[in-house]
Order: C-alpha cells, then structure tokens, then sequence
C-alpha cells in the first residue's frame, strides 16, 4: 500500500480544538484511505500565525526547516520508510507549509497540495514572509486541488505547468445526517457557525438584523456553536428574543440530530470560503438561505436547493426567508434536492474515488 505523509500546517486532523478546518482535515485523510492509500499524520507542527508578527513567521519557519532537515536525514538512512508522497492541506499566507516542499525537493518525493489560497495583497506588509512560503510551495507542487474555484485563479499563475491544477467538490461523510421531516406549527430556523470575532461575528449581526425584521411570521432560530464571541453574538440576536435557543457547541451526531429536527439552514457566510456546515444541513434535506460568497454558490445550487443572497444584504436576506416562511412545499422541496445533490455529488465515498484518479495522475508525472 502506497505510504502518504499527510500534513495540515494551520490544524492537525487529530487536534483538540474543533473547527471546519480540522474537518476537511479529517475528511480528506479517510478520502485517502478509501481511495486505497496509506496517509499517516508526518508533522502536527502548527504554522499558523494570526496577528502578522514576523518574527514569529521567521520562527516557526526555522523550526520548520528543522524537522525537515530530520525527515530528510531519516529517510536517506532508511529509505523504504520514505513516503511516495507528501500531502498538505490548505496553505495561505497566515498557514504556509514550511516543510513539506523542502523535503520534497530533496528527496524527490511527489508533493500534492489540497485547498491552497493566494492574496497578492500580503505580498508586502506583516504576513509578506508566509505569502512568499505559500508561492514556494506552489511553485514546487506537483498537484495542487482546489475545493474552492475562487481559490483557482490566484493559484495558477505560481504553478510550473496548469495541468498540474485540479478540482473536486468540498464533501462530507453523509452517514451520519437523516433527512429532515416537516412538522407542523412555526419554521424551525437553524445555523451551526463557531462564535468568533471577524467574518462569523458579522454574519451573526447581519442574521440577526435580517431576522429581525420577520417578527410578523412564526418561526424559531435554533443556534448551534460555540466560541470566545458567545456574548457579542447573543447581543447580536438579543432583539430576536424568546425566539431564540443557543444548543450551544455539539458534537457531530448532536449536530446532525439539531439539523433533523429543522426545517430551514440560515446563515449569511460573510467572506465564507465555502461552508462545510451548509453541505451537512443540504445532506439532512434543508433548504438553505446563505450569502453567496467565496464558493459558496459551488454547493448551494440557487433557486433549487436554496436562496443565495448578496453578502451582507440584511435586507435581502429577510425576503428570502420570508419566501421560504410563506412556502412551505417551496421549502421541502429545496430540501429534498438538496439532499439528492449532497448524496450524489459531495458524498465522502464519491470524494475518495476523485481524490484517487487526481492522485494517481500525479504519481504517473512524478514518476516520468
């Protein structure tokens, strides 16, 4: 079996702290293991860097040298332990990979990158010394796959050759997540998003602005998510009143049995790279109403498994769920395509037979 050295430079698949990030993580690893590799865990050293401090990037990118160095000196005393390929998930300027390339090119080991962003606008400033990481690193990939297209167009232009771009849907492993079932009385409403400040906290205040102004429909907001913002963002749905219940942060089969229970999926995903939390409640048979950001529009198909509105439309995001309130079969059968969709093309099974061939033409260019 193929041996695959899987590294997440912003969150090990194994780490304590939950997030959509650890998730895809996990995701991609059994995608691996499916499509009939062998991936183990080769670094949990954490790259991230959240304030810009440069000296802290130049730090972190010593120490990435470091283990690479090791593994460069193992792997030339031992090399049937030698993986035949590298694996990174997700690099951007705040998360670059400062190992994986180095011991790549040293050992002429194949080096696939999954989920890589580039912002030109970091390439002077605080975060300048993790921008050009991330160019290196591209600039040595043998496959980079997107999950998101808006990703794309920054990428291509730090690859050795285009062809060596390649895509596949964001996914989940849908076994968990049943189909919900419409019950009468007033339109469960639901959002699973962590409380943080930045991009999540401002679509909690754009959620509760536009709910806020449906107080003449009956409905309920259920809340799942927890996080160091919690009191800015009940402040946020304060005006929302009894109609609220924060389920607080949950495990994947409580958030699974919340969506169940739910009828519509509300979230206005503010700078939302794609939203592994919409995937889950189209998977359990929810329509959704979101902003239309980032790849958001890549799993949301509008105007048949949901509504996308523009980001941070208070407003319009108000009418697209008063639609939804006012057209309950309109709702469920948003939902039940949305289910088909997720089932048919973002299932985790689906995902390991992509991941499969895109890996496996990588190996046949690394090998030439």
């Amino acid at each position: 079996m193929i041996r695959i050295a899987f590294y997440a430079p912003l969150k090990p698949p194994d780490h304590e702290v939950p997030s959509g990030d650890r998730q895809v993580a996990r995701l991609l690893f059994k995608a691996l293991q499916l499509a009939g590799y062998d991936p183990y865990i080769v670094s949990r050293l954490r790259s991230f860097d959240g304030t810009g401090d440069e000296t802290r990037q130049r730090q972190i990118g010593r120490r990435g040298q470091e283990i690479a160095d090791e593994l460069i000196a193992q792997w030339r005393k031992r090399p049937k332990q030698q993986p035949a390929i590298w694996f990174s998930y997700h690099l951007y300027y705040k998360a670059p990979d400062w190992i994986g390339p180095a011991v790549c090119e040293a050992l002429d080991i194949c080096y696939v990158v999954a989920e890589a962003s580039v912002a030109m606008k970091r390439a002077e400033g605080k975060w300048a010394t993790g921008h050009r990481a991330v160019l290196w690193a591209l600039s040595r990939a043998d496959k980079v796959i997107d999950l998101n297209p808006a990703d794309r167009e920054g990428v291509l232009p730090f690859l050795r050759d285009p062809t060596r771009a390649g895509t596949m849907p964001p996914f989940l492993d849908t076994t968990p997540y049943r189909a919900a079932v419409r019950r009468p009385g007033p339109m469960r409403l639901i959002t699973v998003a962590m409380m943080r400040s930045g991009d999540k906290l401002a679509s909690y205040r754009v959620l509760g602005g536009a709910l806020a102004r449906l107080s003449d429909r009956a409905w309920t907001l259920e809340v799942v998510g927890g996080g160091p913002a919690r009191r800015e963002v009940a402040a946020a749905l304060g005006p929302l009143g009894n109609r609220v219940h924060y389920a607080g942060a949950l495990d994947e089969a409580g958030v699974a049995a919340r969506l169940a229970d739910s009828d519509i999926f509300v979230w206005p995903a503010i700078n939302e790279a794609y939203g592994m939390a919409l995937l889950e409640a189209q998977a359990s048979g929810l329509a959704v109403v979101a902003g239309d950001s980032g790849g958001v529009g890549t799993i949301v198909a509008d105007r048949r498994t949901g509504l996308l509105m523009p980001p941070g439309d208070a407003v319009a995001f108000a009418a697209a769920v008063r639609q939804l309130i006012e057209d309950p079969a309109r709702c469920t059968a948003f939902g039940e395509a949305a289910r088909r969709k997720v089932m048919k093309n973002h299932d985790l099974a689906a995902a390991g037979r992509r991941l499969g061939n895109l890996i496996g033409s990588t190996r046949l260019r690394c090998a030439s």
